[in-house]
């Protein structure tokens, strides 16, 4: 699809589109002016879908420093009356969590809609939160599509809600609804023109220091304010029509409540055993839909709620089965029903039916004995650093630089942070020790320097340094902490897809925009000892680590050089290999690690398909094996 379509479709038209694209066509469709971000898979599709179509859709789209920068851009545009959208992974929420949480309190005049994309099974992020949890926590609305169509018409909807209320409202997505491919139905698209044709729509803040300024005075009728709209709320939940039943039986005997992702695998499941279980599918779940989920509980002997990850919605059940007096078994996680972690299937919902129902045995599927041998034949891969990844030479050099200081490596403590360098935490490299969340390696560099008598060396990105690097390492300075601060700048935001950040001279439009540099900030913070290295010079890696090392105080190393999978990176020639100069020490496959280099019955293999010309093996290998490609 031409993602221009986004833009110019018309109302009836249909598309196959990403969960994450569906979700641009929704703010598209609302007529939002102004959207703000930090990306974090697997939301990261529609800043970068976004980021192309801003300029055409008379949107203002920046991607900000971090999701709490995001939060509060978004915030001010909706109480200046522009529609707004922030979007964020599950962990960005936290983030922001400071002022989403005030948001709540001083409202909004135009809609504003924040994306939660949850992760189960945790196949990019650090933890598996269900951000549920902040709908309940702040008091806003949460909606929860589960599928493609739905991610466009509940995120449209969604400023609607927001704009009745006057609150920011919560779509809260997953991986697999986030990452899916549907057919979605285009609606009309609202008017978002300016007078300016060239520029966005422009709002007008209306002093109101009692609504926008919390102090504890306004702060306590605020919360007033707020229980009461979501009071009123919940009569729309309700009657909402993402909230509905589904495969109404007769003989109302069992029932299931289940949203989101899990709602697919629930109805798969029921629909093709063919269960008798109604369902009722709740997309608006927060507010609880109370009288509506105790309407449907009436007169059942038992229902299930499948939900993925925490139990909310089920507790949420049992209050209802509670207060209304309903002679009704509930299953889920609590009981042992469903497990209590990792994203849900058709097997495992199967499975936590069949506990209670022993309704149908699961389908054993065999392979042929052709393609079981094909199964085991595949190696499992892990996920490895690029060929010619500039981090690589890094991890090598700083042991290599331990080595020649005769530092044992259990006297090294290497902290680690959220990015494609956390894959340091592999062999031979083994140079992660200790990670909490994006930017707590500076912090966790103070705590380790103040808390042992070993050496700290701190790992960060250049986006990850922008977004929440900064004010740790004024804290390391003026605390006189005592560590290695490695700043990896490949000149871009690779680990979720190329996105752009302070450290290079463009925005997320495609604008040139002042570049941020590094070495200033680290400057500017106090830190005395400064290098700006090229990694692919290996001497030169090794000689600043074993300097740095041996350092009193702060040393900050930033490691400058372009992420190999940035588009237009020009590659160099191939490395060849000189078999009859080998005396197969393995030092590059055993001590760097590329990828491009391998073992293959005893003898080196250089896949020059793979090799991008870095050279840092050429630097590694001391017997002429390797040699630099030649033009």
């Amino acid at each position: 699809m031409n993602l221009n379509e986004l833009i110019t479709g018309k109302s009836g038209d249909k598309q196959f589109l990403l969960g994450n694209e569906a979700a641009v066509r929704g703010v598209i469709e609302a007529g939002i002016s102004v959207a703000a971000t930090y990306p974090g898979t697997p939301s990261s599709e529609i800043g970068n879908v976004l980021s192309m179509l801003a300029k055409d859709a008379n949107i203002y789209f920046e991607f900000s420093t971090n999701e709490k920068v995001a939060m509060e851009v978004a915030a001010t545009a909706a109480a200046s009356g522009l529609r707004s959208f922030t979007f964020m992974k599950h962990v960005g929420l936290n983030v922001a969590s400071d002022s989403f949480m005030t948001t709540a309190y001083s409202g909004v005049k135009g809609g504003m809609v924040i994306l939660t994309a949850d992760d189960p099974s945790i196949f990019s992020s650090q933890n598996e939160q269900d951000s549920r949890h902040y709908g309940h926590l702040a008091s806003l609305p949460v909606l929860e599509p589960s599928s493609c169509q739905e991610v466009k018409d509940m995120v449209k909807y969604a400023f609607e809600l927001s704009e009745q209320f006057e609150l920011p409202v919560i779509v809260r997505t997953t991986t697999r609804v986030s990452h899916m491919r549907g057919i979605v139905e285009f609606g009309e698209i609202s008017d978002n023109s300016s007078e300016d044709e060239t520029h966005w729509k422009k709002g007008n803040f209306k002093k109101d220091p009692s609504q926008y300024v919390p102090v504890p005075a306004n702060a306590l009728r605020m919360h007033v304010d707020l229980v009461e709209k979501m009071e009123n709320a919940e009569k729309i939940s309700n009657k909402s029509e993402f909230n509905r039943e589904i495969n109404f039986t007769e003989d109302k005997k069992y029932g299931l409540i289940a949203s989101g992702s899990a709602f697919n695998y629930a109805k798969d499941v029921v629909d093709v055993k063919g269960l008798d279980i109604n369902i009722l599918k709740l997309g608006f779940s927060n507010p609880t839909p109370s009288r509506l989920i105790a309407d449907f509980l009436e007169g059942l002997d038992e229902v299930f709620v499948v939900e993925e990850v925490d139990p909310i919605m089920e507790k949420e059940v049992l209050a209802i089965v509670a207060q209304n007096k309903l002679d009704v078994v509930v299953h889920g996680k609590l009981d042992g029903t469903f497990p209590k972690y990792h994203e849900y299937t058709p097997d495992v919902v199967l499975d936590g039916l069949n506990k209670v129902l022993d309704c149908c045995a699961k389908e054993e599927y065999e392979l042929s004995s052709s393609l079981q041998e094909l199964v085991d034949a595949i190696p499992n891969r892990a996920p490895v650093l690029c060929s010619g990844c500039p981090h690589r030479s890094m991890y090598y050099g700083v042991n290599k630089a331990m080595e020649e200081l005769n530092i044992p490596a259990s006297d090294v403590v290497f902290a680690s942070d959220i990015g494609c360098y956390t894959l340091g935490i592999n062999p031979p490299y083994y140079a992660a020790d200790y990670l909490l969340s994006m930017g707590s390696s500076v912090g966790d560099g103070c705590g380790f320097s103040i808390a042992t008598n070993q050496k700290v060396v701190s790992f960060i990105g250049d986006s990850t340094f922008f977004h929440s690097g900064v004010s740790p390492l004024i804290n390391a300075i003026h605390n006189k902490a005592n560590f290695v601060l490695t700043v990896l700048d490949n000149r871009i935001t690779a680990m979720t897809g190329g996105q752009p950040n302070p450290g290079i001279p463009i925005d997320a439009m495609g604008d040139k925009a002042p570049e941020i540099s590094i070495r200033k900030l680290a400057l500017a913070c106090g830190c005395s000892f400064v290098r700006v290295i090229n990694p692919l010079n290996l001497e030169q890696v090794i000689n600043t680590y074993k300097e740095a090392l041996e350092y009193e105080g702060v040393a900050v190393i930033i490691s400058k050089s372009p992420c190999t999978l940035i588009k237009g990176y020009a590659k160099k020639p191939p490395v060849e290999y000189v078999e009859s100069n080998c005396n197969n020490c393995l030092k590059c496959t055993n001590e760097l690690a590329c990828p491009a280099i391998s073992l293959n019955n005893g003898k080196i293999v250089l896949d020059q398909s793979m090799c991008v010309g870095c050279n840092v093996c050429v630097q590694v290998c001391k017997y002429g094996a390797l040699n630099a490609g030649m033009r």
